[in-house]
């Protein structure tokens, strides 16, 4: 036997770890926090076993706990008292984001994101300012130009609060060159850009929807999110998001997308986060409750996939419970 040809022997327990070329670790991860300003208790989400919206009161509380399992990043995602056609809440000094991160960020160590987006802020649940006819007619969505100036309000108004790096999440265009403009004219050019770079119009954000209470109330959003079809268009859009100055460079889902997160890491230097969203956590907790799949190691499996592709960071509702064990 030509034992020079023989790969078993480096899979022995002993050299196992030495030479295994990929590791998850809890500064990898960033974990997501629902904050909820029409609630004074924490309110579980259903469709995502093992999370909570948790009032504005119980932000820092909440956050702690993540902070526990040894992970140091969370994406804040608010829900307003109160909604309209423009999504005035978002931007606002008060407003439920902004209320939490300026709690946040005095109280602990938390390296502080927030989701810049308008669809939880807005009465039609859509991403942006709608053209007039839009809900008849569901070509016409989002008036895109008009649009970026209020994401730029958004990104100024959480730099103001505290946020260490802000995240536009819209697949609006132009939203990283509108944005990176605002914070630098508000004295805020040391405050990076994670930019939802490949975002596509996915079947599994249903949980998150629920969570955020940000689906549209009318039509999709498939004129201003990708064709899940694309993988070349990706190339497109996150070269367009690189010109204009974001510093980290998301895919959004993770798991169906690994093929796209491997290009963007072979593309650019730029450090490269994957979203493993909200429908991909939860198939995994319903194969798991009825027995069919283990979910701690399913869990930290498709976690070391989307590093393996080549993400440097993920967003993972598991982030916790992945950390708490390594």
């Amino acid at each position: 036997m030509d034992m020079t040809r023989r790969p078993r022997r480096l899979r022995t327990d002993g050299v196992r770890p030495l030479v295994r070329e990929t590791e998850v670790s809890a500064s990898d991860l960033i974990a997501p926090v629902f904050v909820d300003a029409t609630t004074d208790e924490r309110v579980p989400i259903e469709t995502m076993p093992g999370h909570e919206r948790v009032p504005v009161e119980e932000s820092v509380a909440r956050v702690e706990e993540v902070l526990e399992t040894g992970v140091e990043a969370i994406m804040v995602f608010g829900i307003p008292e109160s909604k309209d056609e423009q999504g005035s809440r978002a931007w606002a000094e008060d407003g439920v984001v902004q209320d939490a991160v300026r709690r946040i960020s005095e109280a602990t160590d938390a390296y502080v994101i927030t989701d810049v987006c308008l669809c939880e802020y807005t009465s039609h649940g859509h991403c942006g300012l709608l053209e007039d006819h839009a809900q008849v007619d569901p070509d016409l969505t989002v008036r895109n130009d008009e649009t970026l100036d209020l994401l730029g309000k958004i990104a100024v108004s959480h730099a103001r609060a505290g946020a260490d790096m802000v995240a536009p999440s819209g697949m609006i265009d132009g939203m990283v060159g509108a944005i990176r403009a605002a914070l630098d004219a508000d004295g805020h050019s040391e405050v990076p850009i994670m930019s939802y770079a490949a975002k596509f119009e996915s079947a599994f954000y249903g949980p998150f929807r629920d969570a955020a209470d940000g689906a549209p109330a009318f039509g999709d959003r498939r004129h201003y999110q990708m064709d899940p079809a694309n993988a070349r268009e990706a190339r497109r859009e996150v070269e367009l998001d690189v010109e204009q100055g974001a510093d980290v460079l998301m895919v959004k889902p993770a798991l169906p997308y690994l093929d796209v997160v491997a290009q963007v890491r072979e593309d650019y230097d730029h450090p490269v986060a994957a979203y493993n969203v909200s429908g991909e956590y939860a198939m995994l907790h319903a194969a798991a409750d009825k027995g069919w799949l283990q979910l701690e190691a399913v869990a930290h499996e498709s976690l070391l996939s989307i590093k393996r592709a080549g993400a440097d960071l993920i967003l993972t509702y598991f982030a916790e419970d992945i950390a708490d064990r390594l």
